[in-house]
């Protein structure tokens, strides 16, 4: 979840922009820039497992890791300034339930479940897009909403523990807040300021949210192997994450090919729970996941032929 809004950002978002705050770390590198995104999403997929692994509430665990999240990718992006206005800050508030939701989500459910419909994002995109920003709804717009409900369908198909109907509906809201997110991004507003400012602000508001639980949670006693979670999620899986996608995307790579490549991050999210945790997916889950993986990706390169089409036309 963490890397998936950065995924339509690059994908609307000129390849060839390099900001200050990514400028230090492309000179310094000569790695590939798709070997940059695949690290990325690697590091996003990894979010399951240790939200999983944590014996934290999702509200105590959200408090540390919103918590070093802010702190590392303000330190990284701190040369554009902290600034917020109006459509940013509304953005930080769905970006911090967002985060709440998909931790929550992945406690309720299974982390499959939780990754898989937490990517129905780009549906509501789909639907809501030519609302917000009065674009012409196409006939295959159409047909990947219809393809992708019926793959939001299966996960509600078999025998379900309640909490997992309860999982997979905070699953769905958690998408619903992420495709609301990334609207704001789109709007013109939200460049005047830091793009990087609603992911802090919003990660800040969670921390005051979460704050509470996680007072709770230190009275009680939080272990060693909670603390390493919560600082390997924070850190890693959000903030370097975070440096080796921009860093990609300032070195010019098709916002397209890092679309692509960070779908790695449902794939492997539930791979990785399964080997470690156990923890098995149902097959209508897995039948689910592809057929919404698959049609999104499809649509995007659709749009990028037709664009290309377009731009030769």
């Amino acid at each position: 979840m963490a890397g998936s809004f950065r995924l339509f950002e690059a994908h609307y978002r000129p390849s060839n922009q390099v900001t200050q705050a990514t400028r230090p770390l492309i000179k310094n590198t000569a790695v590939s820039p798709l070997l940059l995104v695949l690290g990325a999403a690697i590091l996003w997929s990894t979010g399951g497992l240790f939200i999983k692994a944590a014996s934290l509430s999702a509200f105590e665990l959200s408090f540390g890791r919103s918590l070093l999240a802010a702190i590392t990718i303000a330190v990284v992006t701190r040369h554009e300034g902290f600034g917020l206005n109006r459509v940013s800050a509304i953005a930080a508030v769905l970006y911090a339930a967002l985060l709440i939701l998909f931790v929550l989500a992945t406690k309720l459910t299974t982390a499959a479940n939780a990754i898989f419909l937490q990517y129905t994002a780009p549906v509501y995109v789909l639907i809501l897009e030519p609302i917000f920003y009065k674009e012409r709804f196409r006939r295959r717009d159409l047909l990947t909403v219809g393809v992708c409900v019926a793959g939001m369908s299966l996960f509600f198909v078999g025998r379900l523990r309640p909490q997992d109907v309860t999982g997979n509906l905070v699953a769905l809201a958690s998408g619903v807040c992420f495709a609301l997110y990334f609207l704001l991004l789109r709007h013109s507003k939200a460049r005047d300021v830091n793009r990087a400012s609603s992911t802090i602000y919003g990660n800040l508001i969670a921390v005051i949210v979460c704050a509470p639980a996680f007072l709770g949670a230190m009275r009680r006693g939080i272990s060693a192997t909670d603390f390493a979670c919560i600082a390997y999620l924070g850190i890693i899986q959000i903030g370097v994450a975070y440096i080796l996608f921009t860093s990609a995307m300032a070195r010019g790579l098709r916002s397209l090919d890092a679309s692509i490549v960070g779908y790695i991050e449902p794939v492997l999210n539930p791979i990785w729970v399964f080997l470690l945790l156990g923890e098995r997916p149902s097959n209508w889950a897995l039948i689910g996941g592809a057929i919404i993986i698959a049609s999104v990706i499809a649509h995007m390169l659709v749009e990028a032929k037709n664009k290309r089409q377009g731009a030769h036309g």
